[in-house]
């Protein structure tokens, strides 16, 4: 904070705090209503599918299915994400059933869900998703594999074994006995489930809007059921009879593992569901319903694995085919996912001889194609591309051919000796070009890389130049010492080194005190002109060129593909960005935006002449209308930033001082000199305090006279009236590196936080 930023204090009634809000009726949105149907109708053949699979009586998938919808969706930290029985889990609960029985399995989810208590309360939740997205991808698809290998038997007519090389040597003879009934519902099953969203016309259109697995079922059961097909159905005992859970009994070591495996599986699915739940939900138009507390989540998570387990239900944990049905069939809060619950129990309990009429062959074809599509080639493509490719495949055949929590402990061992060699890998080489000696180091230079990077450097003559490329991204503290020595004694005995590169400083040909310099290695941006001497060694188109060269060498071989589609597809940016031509405002960084994203104005003291103004530029309203009717952008952004000199000029500006084109420009900012002065209007402020001076003050009041005059211009008037543009003000604080926002009453500046939330909601300014 500046010096004239007093600390804020926290205040009942503060103007960014929710005011307590009256007591009103339970409400129910329509949106909230359509998409808990649409959940329903996909949950209740996947989890009979899936207590089919685990081999646990069939309706544990339905109390599974209940409690997540009633007891996660209430409890739970992701208001959108559907939890209940998943396909993920299907291999551990199997393997629990088939060592320790149904009610036993029922006990160590109770145990589970108290463990995950534990950890919510520990508030690590967030630890789960530092595991490699390669391991996780990984442990989805070697389970998808199990799932598809047993339950291709049941498609076949036969039973599945216990384990993926059983059933795999067992396949030959369940091929040469199949059953035929038992084959036709399956492939059925599979042709509805993968024509249905792919119907051509303006009726596919609309029949897309009944879930493609409800249809498959209920195609293969009205079948069954019209032809007399003899195939073993659906059997759901009395719930009289329903199995409840029992205390665990065992060696303790096998039941603790067994809970532990649970417990992972269940919180890193759920929570990486939860934070995919949020992109959905980010990407949809509209409202988002908020970012998800994870903490949270994992405390209704477990809550609901306790109720689950002590029903006699399935674990539970959140599931991505039902969560993204909801995010986009329109669901706004959490009361979709209840709802959802709420249905499902009625089926339990007035839909059973409907139930028990649909193939078993029908159920295992859907499972067996959810397991498929576990196997995602896009997940494939990914790892392969961040070079993880040996951390998916250990995880995968570790979770077929040893179990789940030997996979993933498997593919986390690989991950962390993948990154441990990458850090450890450095190649250095020296050659001669020239008379200059060149020292290239390509990759990390750590401690262990000292005793090569001496070596290589002993190599160039005294007195010799040398040139010491650094190719990567990260140097400790070892190797920074060994290369500052080194360069201090060479050019003390009459040699000139140059340092280019990642991780580079800039050319000097004498030797400069170690203590003058304040760069570190990790941070060799920032401040770094202040260590070496300028003019004449370093003069600017030499400066310009050793940036261009820097970022031909490492920043365009990461960048070349994403340009490539742009330069193919040309320019579709979302916003325009009104900014000042401060050299201290970076656009790219404070909005965390790449190539694509945003179309830039930047002016002295980031103003819009409105339309028809004497002297006027038609440069803005040009920019202004190519973006708002060429380019078609959702919002446009005036962006003001403390210290600002244009701002400082036009209040020591004398009334008649027009007499360069630098004064005939700031006449622009005359309204927002009046605005100031004028004492009818409210001055526009920061949130928690008052302007730091008289400066400050004029640099907010211009941001919001500037989104007058935007206003003012006929694309903008017009775009505005059909809802297609929205107008923000936002300062930033260079100082402080704080970025504000003007709130929807124009008047105050809000505060966005480290997690893209401010204070309020931030609408387009009145």
């Amino acid at each position: 904070m500046s010096s004239c930023s007093p600390p804020r204090t926290q205040h009942p009634h503060a103007p960014h705090s929710t005011p307590p809000a009256a007591p009103r009726r339970f409400r129910i949105e329509g949106a909230d209503l359509s998409a808990s149907l649409a959940v329903f109708l996909i949950a209740l053949p996947l989890s009979l599918g899936i207590a089919l699979a685990t081999g646990a009586p069939l309706q544990a998938g339905l109390v599974a299915a209940a409690v997540g919808g009633l007891v996660a969706g209430r409890l739970g930290g992701s208001p959108l994400q559907v939890s209940g029985p998943a396909a993920g889990l299907t291999v551990v609960t199997a393997d629990l059933i088939h060592r320790y029985g149904w009610r036993v399995t029922c006990g160590i989810t109770v145990l589970a869900g108290l463990a995950q208590l534990g950890l919510g309360c520990l508030r690590v939740a967030s630890a789960a998703l530092a595991v490699s997205p390669a391991v996780v991808h990984g442990m989805l698809a070697g389970i998808g594999v199990t799932i598809a290998v047993a339950q291709l038997h049941i498609v076949l007519g036969g039973s599945p074994d216990s384990s993926v090389l059983a059933n795999l040597i067992a396949l030959p003879a369940q091929l040469a006995h199949l059953h035929p009934a038992a084959v036709s519902m399956s492939a059925l099953t599979l042709t509805l489930l993968l024509a249905w969203p792919r119907a051509p016309g303006r009726a596919g259109r609309l029949t897309r809007s009944i879930p493609a697995a409800l249809v498959a079922v209920a195609g293969a059961t009205a079948t069954a059921a019209l032809t007399g097909l003899e195939l073993p159905r659906v059997d759901l005992p009395s719930w009289r009879s329903h199995a409840l859970a029992s205390l665990p009994e065992g060696p303790v070591l096998g039941i603790a593992a067994a809970v532990l495996t649970t417990t992972l599986v269940c919180s890193v699915q759920s929570l990486l569901g939860a934070v995919a739940v949020d992109k959905l939900a980010a990407a949809r138009p509209g409202t988002p319903a908020g970012r998800s507390d994870l903490d949270r989540e994992l405390l209704g998570q477990g809550a609901a694995n306790i109720v689950s387990g002590a029903l006699g239900g399935l674990p539970v944990a959140g599931v991505a085919v039902r969560s993204s049905a909801n995010v986009r069939s329109g669901a706004v809060s959490r009361n979709s996912t209840m709802l959802h619950g709420v249905l499902v129990v009625v089926a339990a309990l007035l839909m059973v001889p409907l139930l028990e009429q649909i193939p078993l062959a029908s159920l295992a074809a859907l499972v067996m194609a959810v397991g498929i599509q576990m196997v995602s080639l896009h997940h494939i493509r990914t790892v392969t591309r961040h070079r993880e490719v040996p951390a998916y495949a250990a995880t995968t055949l570790g979770v077929v051919f040893l179990g789940v929590l030997e996979g993933v402990a498997l593919g986390v061992a690989v991950a962390v000796a993948l990154a441990l060699r990458r850090l450890a890998r450095t190649r250095i080489t020296h050659e001669q070009k020239e008379g200059v000696h060149h020292v290239h180091v390509r990759g990390q230079l750590t401690f262990l890389a000292v005793p090569r990077l001496s070596r290589a450097l002993h190599l160039v003559p005294q007195g010799a130049h040398a040139v010491v490329e650094l190719d990567g991204s990260f140097m400790d503290h070892a190797a920074y010492e060994s290369l500052q020595d080194w360069r201090s004694t060479h050019t003390a005995r009459g040699g000139s080194t140059e340092l280019s590169g990642r991780r580079s400083g800039v050319r000097t040909t004498d030797p400069a005190p170690r203590a003058a310099c304040h760069c570190r290695p990790w941070t060799p941006w920032r401040n770094h002109r202040a260590c070496f001497p300028k003019a004449p060694f370093a003069p600017v188109p030499h400066e310009l060129a050793r940036g261009i060269g820097s970022f031909q060498r490492n920043t365009a071989p990461l960048v070349r593909e994403e340009l490539a589609r742009l330069a193919r597809e040309g320019q579709q940016p979302a916003q325009l960005f009104l900014t000042c031509a401060d050299s201290r405002l970076v656009t790219s960084m404070i909005t965390s935006s790449g190539p694509g994203d945003l179309f830039v104005v930047r002016n002295i003291g980031n103003l819009v002449p409105p339309p028809g103004e004497e002297y006027g530029d038609d440069s803005v309203a040009a920019a202004v209308e190519y973006a708002v009717e060429v380019l078609g952008v959702r919002s446009v952004t005036v962006c003001g930033h403390s210290g600002c000199g244009a701002m400082q000029a036009l209040l020591t500006a004398g009334p008649g001082d027009m007499a360069t084109p630098l004064r005939r420009w700031l006449g622009h900012g005359r309204p927002s000199l009046e605005r100031l002065a004028d004492d009818r209007r409210t001055r526009p402020r920061l949130a928690g305090r008052a302007p730091c001076d008289e400066v400050e003050e004029l640099c907010l009041t211009n941001v919001v006279q500037q989104l007058e005059h935007l206003r003012a211009h006929p694309p903008v008037a017009r775009a505005l009236a059909t809802g297609a543009l929205e107008l923000h003000g936002m300062y930033f604080h260079v100082g402080e590196a704080q970025a504000y926002l003007l709130d929807r009453t124009g008047k105050v500046f809000e505060d966005v936080r480290d997690d893209g939330s401010a204070a309020e909601e931030l609408r387009s300014p009145v």
